[in-house]
């Protein structure tokens, strides 16, 4: 952690919606004026699609059924957590993309499934931003949880984070079904294992819980709405929290346990807004003071 170059860390697993948060993360920065540098999970990845298709092959070819995205070994995890402990020191780094789609191709200048060449940050920047899978990760060989400033968790109920990723795969990449369930359960070793444990080092975890039937996510004609859910959100100290206020201008809202607000919804970018933009405006002014 450091207060002249504060990080900021959301940890989520793929289909949680930890982008549709990073949006409202942009909207504080621009409001505030805030110039931020951000790094995105994907671009810590050890292999290219090509290769990372090969290593699949060969683990499930050695009997391991359980290698994916998610396994701390198939993501530059030492590499990441570098790069938070320079930012953190002098304010500098670099970071490069991976690219998902042929509109990222044509952006950045390379194949779908590679990745662009290591970039140095642009310089004079307020904080960094991380948004993806590893941005809270303790294990015998890293500590990022330690470097970051403020960690939020963005976590689904399962079942409709598997409703999320089914949708989303199968509009945006062309998958079956059955091909999305295959990589869910490839992945569900390593989210036991890897995912979850972060969700108890994160500040701040928001946790969407649908009101509508979602037992069978898996022939579920469609991700339920905002309006038809939910939010837990759970402050890991709830010291200096304002529950009241938030309470008085989040209707219909309500505390379950001491460090546990429950909204709409509906309204999680106006909670996010009333709850981070305090947070940030403090991180910012701490940094600019050291």
């Amino acid at each position: 952690m450091s207060k002249k170059h504060p990080i900021i860390s959301v940890t989520g697993s793929s289909g949680a919606g930890t982008t549709t948060v990073k949006s409202t993360f942009d909207q504080i920065f621009r409001r505030e004026g805030i110039k931020t540098v951000s790094i995105e999970g994907d671009a810590f990845h050890r292999y290219d699609r090509a290769a990372m298709k090969a290593e699949l092959q060969s683990r499930l070819d050695a009997g391991d059924a359980t290698f994916s995205h998610f396994s701390y070994e198939a993501n530059e995890l030492e590499k990441l957590e570098d790069i938070f402990r320079t930012y953190g020191k002098t304010g500098e780094g670099e970071t490069r993309h991976y690219v998902h789609d042929d509109k990222e191709a044509a952006r950045w200048g390379t194949a779908p499934g590679s990745f662009t060449d290591w970039a140095r940050f642009e310089s004079g920047s307020d904080l960094l931003f991380y948004e993806g899978l590893h941005g809270a990760v303790v294990n015998e060989q890293v500590n990022i949880s330690a470097l970051a400033d403020l960690k939020i968790g963005v976590v689904p109920v399962i079942n409709l984070e598997w409703t999320q990723k089914i949708h989303r795969d199968k509009a945006s990449r062309g998958y079956t079904t059955e091909a999305v369930t295959d990589v869910i359960l490839r992945r569900m070793h390593a989210y036991v294992h890897c995912i979850c444990p972060q969700f108890s080092e994160t500040d701040i975890n928001f946790q969407r819980v649908p009101v509508v039937d979602t037992s069978n996510p898996f022939i579920a004609r469609w991700i339920p709405t905002a309006d038809e859910s939910l939010v837990v959100i759970r402050f890991k100290n709830p010291r200096g929290i304002d529950f009241p206020y938030l309470m008085s201008m989040i209707h219909d809202s309500w505390m379950t346990r001491a460090n546990s607000l429950v909204i709409p919804g509906g309204k999680m970018d106006l909670a996010m807004q009333l709850i981070f933009t305090p947070m940030i405006l403090r991180l910012v002014s701490e940094s600019r003071r050291a």
